[in-house]
């Protein structure tokens, strides 16, 4: 794998510690800025609509920028946003600045996944995808909980502080490794919308939104879950949430190795294990060591769905794929978004804690369905996983080798 790759995760290792990270610092934040726990959450919310709305509208605005440039500008807005939350005055301010942050994520995770591809050989590009989103990944395992450790000991201001010094960071390396890879010829923005006439694309945009959306139905809110159903300490959720990290790294290397190999099955095998695995979340969330257990199956399970859509995405708009590959990356936090919501509805229908697990293992089977879909609509139409987006040109498939 190429080093550029190594930039580009730890571009990915800043955005992931700075959007998981807020959650466990909101008690200090909403302490600093005088406002409540659940105004506070807004800083999470807003994240995850500036990521679904950004992700499409720097995308366009990068149209005629070579994607280097493009890379290096988001990690500048990254930096910026960042910095802006360090300093906020004001908890509006706060919010404006993780807005600005959230503005890069997408088009950053979108564009990268086109560049990561470009990089290697073809049959290596699902592996190049999981490589680059292993800075995500590990951000879980190791970023945020850091983050939080030191956001709760010296201040939270601090925290954001080093993210943004992790995008410079990333800036610095996709200066000095990303090569200056040539620009498709003949592609124009109108030539990127045609990707979403391709059903393709649509079904493995919904499969992210309801498959990774399965995932955070359940783990919004394991917090109260395993507190007062698993019997654990308030202090044992960190630890919790690290084992989900470790889960989201082990099956975001192994969903991209067999991604390059078998992708349909894998997006078989993983969507249909975790719609089981969220099902049983609600009998082994009674018991500590099952509960771990399953809580690193998730995290195993649901990101092992990621280098598949993702590569899936690229695959059906080939031709013209940045703007259709960041909106997948919109796609995953609308469907976070979505599934915390359900999630809320249902336990505060008095369903109890465990519910959210039920809507988690229906979200992930409906995902399953739409993969089954997918695959019988390719059958009929006797295509082979590329189709090129109307009008646009094949892209040339290049392989740079370091």
């Amino acid at each position: 794998m190429p080093l550029a790759l190594l930039a580009l995760a730890i571009g990915a290792f800043g955005i992931g510690t700075t959007e998981f990270v807020i959650m466990g610092l909101l008690p200090e934040v909403a302490s600093d800025f005088g406002v409540s726990i659940p105004t506070a959450g807004l800083l999470v919310t807003g994240y995850a609509l500036g990521v679904v709305i950004g992700a499409p509208i720097m995308t366009v605005l990068g149209t005629k920028v070579p994607r280097k440039r493009m890379l290096m500008l988001l990690m500048g807005l990254f930096i910026a946003g960042n910095l802006l939350s360090a300093v906020a005055p004001s908890f509006a301010i706060m919010l404006l600045g993780r807005v600005i942050a959230s503005l890069a994520h997408g088009a950053f995770f979108g564009i990268g996944s086109v560049v990561a591809a470009e990089l290697v050989a073809p049959d290596k590009k699902a592996g190049a995808i999981a490589m680059m989103f292993t800075g995500l990944t590990v951000a879980n395992v190791v970023g945020v909980p850091l983050g939080t450790l030191i956001g709760q000991s010296v201040g939270w201001r601090v925290t954001f502080g080093i993210v943004a010094a992790l995008g410079v960071v990333g800036l610095a390396g996709i200066a000095k490794l990303v090569p200056e890879l040539p620009r498709p010829q003949g592609v124009r923005l109108r030539h990127e919308l045609a990707a979403f006439k391709n059903a393709q694309v649509l079904l493995a945009m919904a499969m992210t939104v309801l498959g990774f959306g399965g995932v955070f139905a359940a783990i919004t809110y394991i917090a109260p879950m395993m507190t007062h159903i698993a019997g654990f300490s308030d202090g044992s959720v960190t630890w919790l949430l690290v084992l989900f990290g470790l889960g989201m790294v082990g099956g975001n290397l192994v969903g991209g190795k067999f991604a390059d190999r078998a992708l349909m099955p894998m997006l078989y095998i993983s969507l249909g294990a975790l719609a089981v695995v969220l099902a049983l979340f609600t009998l082994t969330a009674h018991n500590k060591v099952a509960a771990a257990v399953t809580i690193a199956l998730i995290g195993a399970l649901g990101f092992a769905t990621v280098p598949p859509l993702q590569k899936r995405v690229l695959d059906q708009a080939h031709g013209a794929p940045t703007l259709a590959s960041a909106v997948n990356i919109g796609a995953f936090n609308l469907g976070n978004a979505l599934s915390a919501w359900l999630g809320g509805v249902v336990i505060a229908a008095g369903f109890g804690y465990t519910s959210p697990n039920w809507v988690g293992a229906a979200l992930a089977a409906a995902a399953l369905l739409l993969a089954f879909l997918s695959a019988a609509l390719e059958r009929r139409d006797g295509t082979h996983g590329t189709v090129v987006a109307s009008g646009a040109p094949a892209e040339r498939r290049s392989a740079v080798h370091h």
